[in-house]
């Protein structure tokens, strides 16, 4: 069973006019899916796995060998762990320059940006990928979200049934496989994560510690990041806690949303707010299992929230934005804060997120800070569980969520 990605046509894109192409995402998401659908009318091509220990030991030892042996046109899985074949790479697109000859994949996104940036730097196209967005599954393309963009959305949407959602996530295997439990999926899919990923990354001598860390980390989620207390809820040091915050970062499992910066605002909170991309995992690891009760509990607001800002970001992601440049937040020691503000040409789009059918003209009370800001302002809208797009005032608007 395969179902179409938003990201094939920006792969297919760069593959036209870049020699590399590089698919970097967190593990499971299916990037070697795509890759292999994508290029699957193309006989030549090759396909190799650097899971594979052996294969692994000889990119390593011998990458000018390796690449002999597996010649372009090749896809190359997993290719942070050995990173010593990108000279290698760089040398052989230079000696022949055609495009599409190599397609990367990667689940260490940070720390591999840094080495592709010095070796394959003017030659590689880079793209990062999530767990399935909510279009795609529904057989939409996954677009990238503005609310000046929106203008005739009907749901039929209910609250339980995107309860369901939140807590299933959505990972492939589990979208592919309904008689699969979320529960035993992401058991799994963690105790993988710690043994091929997070031992490449880091010294970590207690395993139990790092899990109750990533579990501390899913309980605050779309909450502003403290280090401090997550570090003394875990008993590790502040360093501790940012090196691992970092890790799960960089291997695409949160993501960070930094607050807006403007010249004329004082005062400004400094810190970023923290969401999981695939909010079924935020579930398991805070232990939640039951959407009815998580709807009803006092962490309802915040998986909500989470969900709305993922699938906005895979939106994004999924044409190629690097949403790290337009995706903000708004918060001041007034304890003034707007959800989200995207910046786009020059204007700031105003986002509030409310788990609400009706959450009224209130929703916008924090809209007036934008006011004091150099940027134009642009439309703004509340995203919410509305059945209809209804205008709020001139410039804002309520807007269902299924329209992401």
């Amino acid at each position: 069973m395969y179902i179409n990605r938003t990201l094939e046509n920006r792969v297919k894109y760069l593959a036209e006019h870049f020699p590399v192409i590089l698919v970097s995402g967190a593990r499971q998401v299916g990037k070697t899916t795509l890759l292999k659908k994508i290029t699957e009318d193309k006989n030549d091509i090759q396909y190799v796995t650097l899971d594979h220990p052996r294969i692994r030991q000889l990119a390593k030892e011998d990458p000018e060998l390796f690449l002999q042996q597996y010649s372009a046109p090749i896809i190359i899985d997993e290719i942070q762990y050995a990173p010593e074949l990108l000279p290698f790479i760089k040398i052989k697109v230079d000696d022949n320059r055609q495009n599409g000859m190599y397609f990367l994949t990667g689940s260490q996104m940070f720390h591999l940006m840094n080495n592709v940036s010095e070796s394959l730097a003017g030659r590689v196209g880079i793209l990062s990928m999530y767990s399935f967005s909510r279009a795609e599954t529904e057989g939409r393309k996954s677009i990238p979200f503005l609310p000046s963009n929106v203008r005739n959305t009907v749901s039929d949407d209910n609250i339980s049934d995107i309860f369901e959602r939140i807590i299933r996530g959505s990972m492939p295997q589990l979208f592919c496989d309904p008689a699969l439990q979320a529960e035993d999926y992401y058991g799994s899919y963690i105790q993988t994560y710690i043994e091929r990923d997070i031992r490449n990354l880091i010294n970590i001598k207690d395993e139990g510690k790092f899990t109750k860390f990533i579990s501390c980390v899913a309980a605050r989620t779309s909450q502003e990041v403290n280090l401090a207390d997550i570090a003394k809820d875990v008993e590790i040091d502040r360093k501790t806690a940012d090196n691992w915050l970092s890790v799960l970062v960089t291997s695409g499992i949160v993501v960070l949303l930094h607050p807006y910066s403007g010249n004329t605002i004082k005062r400004i909170i400094k810190r970023p707010k923290l969401y999981f991309m695939d909010t079924g995992l935020a579930c398991y690891l805070s232990m939640w299992n039951n959407a009815r009760a998580l709807e009803l509990s006092a962490m309802a607001g915040a998986m909500f929230e989470n969900y709305v800002v993922s699938e906005i970001i895979k939106g994004y992601a999924n044409n190629g934005i690097d949403v790290r440049s337009r995706l903000t937040y708004y918060r001041d020691n007034n304890g003034k804060e707007i959800d989200l503000m995207i910046i786009e040409n020059g204007k700031l789009y105003p986002v509030e997120i409310k788990m609400s059918a009706d959450p009224g003209i209130k929703a916008l009370r924090n809209f007036s800070v934008l006011d004091s800001l150099q940027e134009e302002t642009g439309e703004g809208a509340v995203l919410c569980m509305s059945s209809s797009v209804i205008p709020l005032d001139e410039k804002n608007k309520i807007i269902p969520i299924k329209a992401l």
